[in-house]
């Protein structure tokens, strides 16, 4: 059975809510056919030590600035460098198949900013975004972009 690791930090409840949906939504989807995907979660946090991963992942970090506006006065963001340094251990990067993304479409150019900066820093596409806890069918749409990278990586 093909399985998607996700790594996640979730600050405010609203990443874990979202990933939580696309796993219960991942296991109906395997349900109703066998050769689509389920989905495993690690929440990366403060407390998570640093391990080699040695399956591929996909990344789904929120954005939280604290200063500058992330364009073209600086960055610095807050509360989430946890998973940036998880991803950056060893060659964990090398294996990073896209990051997800999410935020708060008020914050205009700042929207998903996190997710952009830990693709490029990862080499690894930008692959998706939502808004807060996401609706129904970002995670129905989530998951076939998932599915659909999966397939084009290997």
């Amino acid at each position: 059975m093909t399985n998607l690791s996700i790594l996640y930090i979730s600050i405010a409840g609203n990443t874990g809510s979202f990933v939580n949906d696309l796993q219960e939504y991942a296991t109906e989807q395997h349900q109703i056919n066998p050769a689509r995907p389920t989905i495993t979660l690690t929440e990366i946090s403060d407390a998570t030590p640093l391990k080699a991963e040695t399956d591929p992942f996909y990344a789904f970090v929120p954005t939280y600035l604290d200063g500058g506006n992330g364009i073209d006065n600086g960055v610095k963001e807050l509360m989430t460098n946890s998973l940036g340094e998880y991803i950056d251990y060893a060659d964990n990067a090398s294996l990073c198949r896209g990051v997800v993304g999410s935020g708060n479409r008020n914050f205009n150019e700042q929207y998903c900013l996190t997710a952009k900066r830990y693709g490029q820093q990862f080499e690894a596409p930008f692959l998706a975004d939502y808004e807060l806890r996401g609706t129904s069918k970002d995670v129905a749409r989530v998951y076939t972009l998932l599915v659909a990278n999966l397939h084009q990586s290997h």
